[in-house]
């Protein structure tokens, strides 16, 4: 069932792009996707929620792929961050979210706009937070500016240089480009002492985010993408990898963690990697 409503997902999406959102019926995804009606909504409520969980699956494949770039890195380094930024370029337009992300903007529908508002103040902190990890915490105060003013500019060079060059159209060089100016407004900033807006709004403005801190968060995603390499190459390494995706999400959930289940999980991989290997998974669990 998992395959037949990811092959929805991907139909649609196909028809997404080429028809427009707006333009694509039920019926057409039905029709192309060889589905019953009874079984479309047995998987999504609505086109909107379809439309969503094409958001949701890309993402959280490029999520991965992101924090993939930092295992073995120092974090602080701006180098990593160019390829993270450079990645999501290249994930977007091989995707091609751009058109479809644009069209859902012009929607006058509020669950559409709430889920693209959340969606980009989810980016918006995932920056301020890799900021912090680049710049350090002398320059906290100014991160939230600077990550705003970043993902303008950032935006806005990618668009007019992809007008200006068409096929010869150079994303790399623009990530490089809008870093270069950052790192120069962060210089700026750090200089005149001044502040527009406080990083603790990004609390009052997505309070339901971001239920963890992002160290917690990126930290625990790290080690256990570092325990699955390393289980890879052993006996019953599926089942494994399985339960330390299974010990991922538990801890991700932001309420009613079922810490009796993954400690259950937990002794059965002390078994198959040893308690020594899994001493910093533990200190994950709060």
């Amino acid at each position: 069932m998992k395959d037949r409503k990811q092959h929805v997902i991907d139909t649609a999406h196909q028809l997404f792009v080429e028809k427009g959102f707006q333009a694509t019926s039920i019926q057409d995804i039905l029709d192309y996707s060889s589905i019953s009606k009874g079984t479309f909504y047995n998987y999504f409520s609505s086109k909107n929620e379809l439309l969503m969980a094409i958001f949701r699956v890309i993402q959280k494949k490029f999520e991965h792929e992101r924090n993939e770039l930092l295992i073995g890195k120092d974090p602080s380094d701006i180098e990593v961050f160019i390829k993270q930024m450079e990645l999501q370029v290249k994930t977007n337009r091989a995707s091609k979210l751009i058109p479809l992300y644009e069209e859902v903007l012009f929607l006058n529908d509020s669950e559409l706009k709430k889920f693209i508002s959340d969606f980009q103040l989810r980016m918006l902190r995932w920056v301020y937070e890799r900021f912090d990890e680049i710049f350090g915490e002398s320059k906290k105060p100014y991160l939230l500016d600077a990550a705003i003013m970043f993902t303008a500019i950032f935006h806005h060079n990618l668009k007019y240089e992809r007008m200006a060059n068409s096929l010869k159209s150079n994303p790399e060089r623009v990530v490089r480009y809008s870093v270069n100016r950052l790192v120069a407004l962060m210089k700026n900033v750090g200089e005149t002492g001044e502040q527009l807006l406080s990083p603790e709004l990004l609390d009052d403005w997505s309070p339901t985010c971001h239920k963890k801190d992002k160290s917690y968060q990126e930290k625990l995603t790290l080690e256990i993408m570092s325990l699955k390499k390393e289980s890879m190459n052993m006996p019953d390494s599926v089942k494994y990898i399985e339960l330390l995706d299974f010990i991922l999400e538990e801890l991700l959930q932001p309420n009613n963690q079922r810490q009796f289940v993954v400690e259950s999980a937990l002794t059965t991989l002390e078994g198959h990697l040893g308690k020594a290997k899994l001493q910093q998974l533990r200190s994950y669990i709060k």
